[in-house]
């Protein structure tokens, strides 16, 4: 067995909804599309931000933006998202401000924390019924991806493991038979 077909099994054995699954079985070798760059303007880089923050705003541990997840989203589209998915990506976005334009008649950026969650809620449904109902031919709804970005992101970045999960740096013995307590948070090591 090679490395490319054990970790297609992994994949499969994890349920197949491994976050960029084929991130594992390809790399990051994609060329991007020129919307793309895009992505990487400051302005994008903020507006990311802002919808990551909505997504996982700060509580007991900081928020998406506060871990970088707005400048980490377009390094992962730019070099690990087909060019299929880069395109629903970047005009997801352009979506995303359409539909705050519409629902409230102001920008993203413009609205306040409860209507930015209300408006996410309402797009967040919208893709879960999409993605239940897609077929391989189907795009992914651009909500979806930008969900898996903003948990791979955040909980990659050091203050989403060291602050949001229990984080040990160099991790002792395993211990399968560890006591839980309710409420305790999941481990990053």
């Amino acid at each position: 067995m090679n490395r490319r077909e054990a970790l297609a099994r992994v994949a499969w054995i994890m349920g197949g909804t491994v976050v960029g699954a084929n991130l594992f079985l390809e790399g990051c070798t994609r060329k991007a599309t020129n919307s793309v760059e895009s992505l990487f303007e400051p302005a994008n880089i903020d507006l990311l931000g802002d919808i990551s923050d909505t997504i996982l705003p700060p509580t007991s541990s900081p928020g998406a933006k506060e871990a970088g997840v707005g400048a980490f989203i377009p390094v992962m589209v730019k070099d690990c998202y087909t060019a299929d998915d880069q395109k629903t990506f970047v005009e997801g976005l352009a979506k995303l401000e359409d539909a705050a334009k519409e629902k409230f008649g102001r920008k993203f950026q413009e609205l306040e924390a409860t209507e930015r969650t209300e408006l996410l809620a309402a797009i967040d449904k919208e893709a879960k019924e999409h993605q239940r109902n897609r077929t391989d031919e189907d795009p992914n709804h651009y909500f979806h991806l930008f969900k898996q970005l903003t948990l791979l992101g955040f909980f990659t970045s050091e203050l989403g493991a060291t602050k949001a999960l229990r984080y040990v740096q160099i991790p002792g013995k395993y211990e399968g038979d560890y006591p839980y307590k309710k409420g305790d948070k999941a481990w990053a090591t």
